[in-house]
C-alpha cells in the first residue's frame, strides 16, 4: 500500500471509529455498550483484551523488547444527566453526571433509559421555556434547579411518568450531534474523550496493517470513570503512562484545533518534566504540530493514578478541542498530530 493510500485508509478508519464511539450513549456509570464496541474493534484487529471489575477495557500490545512496561489511556465515559425526581406535572428534574455546561443543554434532545430497559425520548428545557408566556424566559438561570426534561409521552402527572417505568436514578443522555465537515472539522459533544479513544484504536489498526510493534509491552486502556475523577485509579502498573485526553483552547493558551497539545501542568499539578520535554522534542524533530500549555481547570486519569499510589512517570497529550464540555469541535489535523506523537512515543517499528 502506498503512503497516500495508507493515509486515506487511516483517515477513513479514524472517522468511522470515532462515529461508532460517539454513536453510543455512555455517561459515567453507563458505559457497557461503548466498551463493547471498542472491545470488538480491538479483537478484530487481533489484540488481546480484558475488562476490569470497574469496567475499564485493557488491550495488551506486545513489544519488541522486555524490561519495561508502558501504558496509554483514554476515556470513553462522557458527561450526562440522571433523573433526580419527577415533578407533579410530569417533568423530570435532573442531576449532573460529571460537569456538563448546563446552559448549552437548553433545548437539546435526549434519551431516558430506564432500569427495566425502556428508552424514551425527550428535550432538556428551562422551566421558563417560552418567551410568549414567561417574563424570565431569557434570564432564568440554566442550572439543575431551573432545568428539566420534557418527555415525549402523554403524561400529565408524576403517576403518569412512574407508570412508564421512569424513576430516580435513570440515565438521561443528550445527543452528541456529530458532524464531520468537508473541511475536516469534527463537531460533536463528547470529543472529550472519544476523539482520543478513536486515535488509540486507530493506532492499533496502524500496527495491524503495517506489522509494527511498540518498543515495550504496552497497555492501551480505555477508562470509564474519568469524568467523575477516579478513572485512572485502577490502571495496570507500568513504568510510564501517557494519558491521551483533550487539549484545551482559549484565553492565554497557545493550542489550536490543528495541533496536539502537551500539558505541562493542570489543576492537580505538574506532569513529569522529563516526559514533557521528550514529547516536545519528538514533535519538533519530526514536524508534528504541537503546543505546550497549562490547563487551569482540568484533571486527568494521570492524577487519579498518582493519587491511587501508582509509581510511574506520566504525561498528557491530546488534540486541541474548542468549547470543552459544551458544543465541542476539533479538526482531523489535530487527531492525526495526536496519533503521530503517540506513535513516536511508542517508537513503533
Amino acid at each position: 500500500m502506498t503512503e497516500e493510500k495508507m493515509q486515506e485508509a487511516r483517515r477513513a478508519f479514524l472517522v468511522d471509529t470515532l462515529q461508532k464511539l460517539l454513536g453510543q450513549d455512555s455517561p459515567t456509570g453507563f458505559t457497557d455498550k461503548v466498551v463493547t464496541v471498542a472491545e470488538g474493534i480491538a479483537r478484530e484487529l487481533g489484540f488481546a483484551t480484558r475488562r476490569t471489575n470497574k469496567g475499564n477495557l485493557i488491550i495488551t500490545v506486545p513489544g519488541r523488547e522486555t524490561g519495561r512496561k508502558v501504558g496509554l489511556c483514554a476515556h470513553v465515559d462522557t458527561l450526562g444527566l440522571m433523573v433526580r425526581s419527577i415533578t407533579a406535572d410530569g417533568m423530570l428534574m435532573v442531576t449532573k453526571v460529571g460537569g456538563p455546561l448546563l446552559p448549552t443543554l437548553d433545548g437539546e434532545y435526549c434519551r431516558i433509559y430506564t432500569r427495566a430497559g425502556q428508552v424514551y425520548t425527550g428535550t432538556v428545557l428551562s422551566l421558563s421555556p417560552s418567551v410568549h408566556v414567561q417574563d424570565d424566559a431569557a434570564t432564568r438561570p440554566r442550572d439543575e434547579k431551573n432545568m428539566a426534561v420534557r418527555i415525549d409521552e402523554k403524561v400529565h402527572s408524576k403517576a403518569d411518568v412512574e407508570a412508564l417505568g421512569i424513576a430516580a436514578g435513570d440515565y438521561v443522555c443528550y445527543d452528541p450531534k456529530t458532524v464531520v465537515t468537508q473541511s475536516g472539522f469534527v463537531k460533536s459533544r463528547f470529543l472529550d474523550d472519544k476523539a482520543s479513544a478513536a486515535c488509540l484504536l486507530t493506532l492499533l489498526w496502524q500496527m495491524h496493517e503495517t506489522g509494527t510493534k511498540p518498543r515495550y509491552e504496552t497497555y492501551f486502556t480505555l477508562t470509564v470513570h474519568e469524568e467523575v475523577g477516579h478513572g485512572g485509579a485502577t490502571l495496570p502498573a507500568v513504568d510510564e503512562l501517557l494519558a491521551v485526553d483533550m487539549g484545551c483552547i482559549g484565553e492565554d493558551l497557545s493550542c489550536t484545533e490543528y495541533q496536539v497539545s502537551i500539558c505541562a501542568k493542570d489543576g492537580g499539578g505538574p506532569y513529569d518534566y522529563g516526559m514533557v520535554c521528550r514529547l516536545e522534542q519528538l514533535a519538533k524533530d519530526h514536524g508534528v504540530a504541537c503546543a505546550v500549555d497549562i490547563y487551569p481547570h482540568y484533571g486527568s486519569d494521570v492524577g487519579a493514578a498518582w493519587r491511587a499510589g501508582m509509581d510511574c512517570r506520566a504525561a498528557l497529550i491530546g488534540p486541541g478541542v474548542h468549547a470543552s464540555h459544551g458544543m465541542e469541535r476539533t479538526h482531523l489535523d489535530g487527531l492525526h498530530a495526536t496519533m503521530a506523537l503517540a506513535a513516536l512515543y511508542l517508537d513503533l517499528a
